[in-house]
C-alpha cells in the first residue's frame, strides 16, 4: 500500500515557514518521499501499518493548512503515467524509475 500526503500550507510569517519547515522534516524523517513540491508518499506493508502512519501525522499536523491524505495499492500506484513536456525526447514509464528506500 502507499500513503500519499497532499499539502498546501501558507507561507506569510515566520511562524508559518517554521511549522511547513517542521513537518516537511517531520514526513522525510518517516520515510516518506517527495513525488513533487507538497506530494509526499510512503509505502505501508498492510492497512494496519497505513492506519498507524496516519495516526502519527494526525499528531504532528501543522496548526494551519490544509493536509490530505490517499492511501492506494501499490498497483494502482504502479499504473502511474508520467507525461513530460515537448523538450525531453521520451515519455518515462513506471519500470524505468528509479526508487531510493
Amino acid at each position: 500500500m502507499r500513503v500519499i500526503v497532499f499539502f498546501d500550507l501558507p507561507m506569510l510569517t515566520k511562524k508559518d515557514v517554521r511549522q511547513y519547515t517542521y513537518f516537511r522534516k517531520y514526513l522525510i524523517s518517516q520515510g516518506f518521499v517527495m513525488i513533487q513540491k507538497s506530494v509526499y508518499s510512503k509505502i505501508a506493508l498492510n492497512s494496519t501499518a497505513s492506519n498507524a502512519v496516519i495516526d502519527n501525522l494526525k499528531k504532528n499536523l501543522p496548526e494551519t493548512g490544509l493536509v490530505q491524505i490517499l492511501v492506494i495499492s501499490e498497483n494502482q500506484y504502479q499504473s502511474i503515467e508520467f507525461l513530460v513536456g515537448e523538450g525531453q525526447k521520451e515519455t518515462i514509464d513506471t519500470q524505468q524509475r528509479l526508487v531510493i528506500l
